[in-house]
C-alpha cells in the first residue's frame, strides 16, 4: 500500500486556541454548564479546540429565541427577502469554502483534496434560494352545492430541531439550514460532538449574511443531553435527524409529547450489483469508490458487493487492487485518497468487524488491519478491506460497519440478486452495473431502496430527493420533497354565495 507523508498545514484561522461558544439569538454565548468537550484530529489524536458541553437549559434558551424570531421579525420577511439572504449566505460559504472544508478535514479526516473541489454545499444553498420564491398552494375545485371557493396555503411548520452526524458536517448542516431559511422556519442546530467546528463557522456566516438573530441557533454538546433535550422539547415543532436507527428510536419516543413532525435519514447496508455484461473498466473502480470514499463512513456506501458468478473472481480481485493502490494518510495531505476513521470509538468498531468476518468464515482478500507506518501510528487509520466468500446472512453483510469494508457475494441471476438485495432491514442506496438497459430497469424496479444508481454510484443533485425505505428512515433530503417536510398545508373554504 502506498502511504504519503503528511504535508505541513498552517494553523487554521478558526482554531485560535480559545474555547468555542454557542450561537443563541444571534449572539455568541457560553454554555450554562461552564464545561467544554475536546474535539480531536483523528489523523494524530491531537486536540483541535474545545467546544461547549451544552445543556438542556441551553437548548431551552435557543428554542425560546427561535420561537421569538419565528413569530417576530422573521415572519415578516417576504419570500424574496429570504431568497436574498440565502444567496448572500451561499456567496459567503463559497468565498470561505476552502477554510470550511479544511475544518471538516482536520476534525473528521475527510481528504481535503476532494472536499474543496465538490463545493456541494454551495450548490445546495443556491437551489434552496431558487425554491424560496416558488412555494405556493393550489386552488382546488370542489363538489359542494352552492358557491364555495377552496384553496390551500403552505405555511412554515415552526421551530425545527436539527441533529446532524459527523461524517459530512458541512453538507449535513446546509441540508438542514437551507430548507429552514427557504420556508421561513427557525431552527436549533445540534452538530455531532465529534465534528462541530464547521457548523459553528457556518453560524458566523449566517450572522454575517444578515439572517436575524434567533433564526439559526447552534448548540453543541453530547447527544444524550442536548440531542435528547431537542427531541423532547415541547416548543419544537419538528425534528430533522440524520444518524443511526438506534438514536432515531429514542427521538421518535421522545417526540410523542407534542406529536412533532419528524424526518429521519438513517443508516444503510446498500447492495451494489455487478452483472457479467457490465463495463468492468467502470464498474470495478466505481464499486471500490462506493465504499472506500470517506473511509467508508457514508450511510449509503455500497458495502454489499453482489457480483455475477462468472466474473466474481475478476471483480473481487480488481476491487481489492484498487483499494491497495489508494494513498492513505492525513486528509490535509493533498495526495491522500482515504483518510482516517473519525474517532477511537469508530476505529475499535471497524477493527472488531475484521475479526467478525474472519470468525464467520469469510475470506479476507485484502486489508483487514491497522496502518502502523510511523507517520500514521497516532491516528485512526485502517486498511481498505475486501472480504469474499460472504453469505448474505453473515453479520458482515447485514450490519452497518461504517468503515472501508466490502463484503463480496456471488449470484447467478436477476431473481436471486433481487431477493438477496432486499434481504436486509435497510433500504437507502443501491447500485446496478450493466450494459443491458432492460436488465437495469427491471432490477431498479425490484430493489426496495430510496436511490438506485445505474452505472454510477453516489450521484447527487439538490433537485433530486435522497432518503430511504424501511430502517433507513422516512422523509427526504433535497428536492421539493424536502421542502414539503418543513411546511404545513392549510385548507381555506370561502362561501361566497
Amino acid at each position: 500500500m502506498s502511504v504519503e507523508q503528511p504535508v505541513a498545514v498552517n494553523p487554521h484561522p478558526f482554531l485560535d486556541g480559545r474555547p468555542k461558544r454557542l450561537l443563541i439569538d444571534g449572539k455568541w454565548v457560553d454554555s450554562d454548564s461552564g464545561q467544554t468537550l475536546p474535539t480531536l484530529n483523528p489523523a494524530n489524536g491531537e486536540m483541535l479546540a474545545e467546544i461547549p458541553d451544552g445543556t438542556a437549559s441551553d437548548v431551552d434558551r435557543a428554542v425560546t429565541a427561535a420561537r421569538r424570531a419565528f413569530e417576530g421579525e422573521w415572519s415578516r420577511w417576504s419570500p424574496y427577502d429570504r431568497q436574498r439572504a440565502l444567496v448572500r449566505l451561499a456567496d459567503l460559504v463559497e468565498a470561505n469554502y476552502d477554510d470550511i472544508s479544511m475544518l471538516d478535514t482536520l476534525e473528521m479526516g475527510a481528504p481535503w483534496s476532494r472536499a474543496r473541489i465538490s463545493r456541494r454545499a454551495v450548490g445546495l444553498l443556491h437551489w434552496f434560494a431558487a425554491m424560496a420564491v416558488t412555494i405556493h398552494g393550489e386552488t382546488i375545485p370542489n363538489s359542494l352545492p352552492g358557491q364555495f371557493l377552496s384553496y390551500t396555503v403552505k405555511e412554515p411548520v415552526g421551530v425545527v430541531g436539527s441533529i446532524i452526524p459527523w461524517n459530512g458536517p458541512t453538507t449535513s448542516a446546509i441540508w438542514k439550514i437551507g430548507p429552514v431559511l427557504a420556508t421561513g422556519c427557525t431552527m436549533v442546530l445540534k452538530p455531532a460532538e465529534e465534528a462541530s467546528l464547521s457548523s459553528l463557522r457556518l453560524g458566523e456566516l449566517c450572522v454575517e449574511a444578515g439572517i436575524p438573530g434567533g433564526v439559526v441557533n447552534i448548540v453543541t454538546g453530547r447527544g444524550e443531553v442536548t440531542g435528547a433535550a431537542i427531541a423532547a422539547h415541547p416548543d419544537i415543532d419538528k425534528v430533522a435527524f440524520t444518524g443511526s436507527p438506534e438514536t432515531a428510536r429514542h427521538i421518535v419516543r421522545a417526540s410523542a409529547g407534542n406529536m412533532k413532525r419528524l424526518t429521519m435519514e438513517l443508516g444503510g447496508k446498500s447492495p451494489n450489483v455487478v452483472f457479467a455484461d457490465a463495463d468492468l473498466d467502470a464498474a470495478i473502480p466505481g464499486s471500490a469508490t462506493a465504499v472506500f470514499m470517506n473511509c467508508g463512513q457514508v450511510c449509503s456506501a455500497g458495502s454489499r458487493l453482489f457480483v455475477e458468478e462468472k466474473i466474481y473472481d475478476r471483480v473481487v480481485e480488481g476491487v481489492a487492487d484498487v483499494g491497495s493502490q489508494l494513498r492513505v494518510g492525513p486528509g490535509s495531505d493533498l495526495q491522500t485518497d482515504m483518510g482516517p476513521l473519525v474517532s477511537e470509538q469508530q476505529f475499535s468498531r471497524v477493527m472488531s468487524y475484521f475479526d467478525v468476518g474472519r470468525d464467520e468464515g469469510a475470506h479476507q482478500v485484502s486489508g483487514g488491519g491497522r496502518l502502523r507506518e510511523p507517520a500514521l501510528e497516532n491516528g485512526w487509520f485502517v486498511e481498505p478491506t475486501v472480504f469474499s466468500q460472504v453469505h448474505n446472512d453473515m453479520r458482515l453483510a447485514q450490519e452497518e460497519i461504517f468503515g472501508p469494508v466490502i463484503a463480496a457475494i456471488p449470484f447467478n441471476d436477476i431473481d436471486e440478486v433481487a431477493r438477496l438485495a432486499n434481504a436486509t432491514p435497510y433500504g437507502l442506496g443501491s447500485g446496478v452495473w450493466t450494459t443491458d438497459v432492460r436488465k437495469a430497469h427491471a432490477l431498479a424496479a425490484r430493489i426496495r431502496a430510496g436511490a438506485v444508481w445505474v452505472n454510477c454510484y453516489q450521484a447527487m443533485d439538490p433537485a433530486v430527493p435522497f432518503g430511504g425505505y424501511k430502517l433507513s428512515g422516512y422523509g427526504r433530503e433535497s428536492g421539493i420533497q424536502q421542502l414539503d417536510e418543513y411546511l404545513n398545508v392549510k385548507a381555506v373554504w370561502v362561501n361566497h354565495g
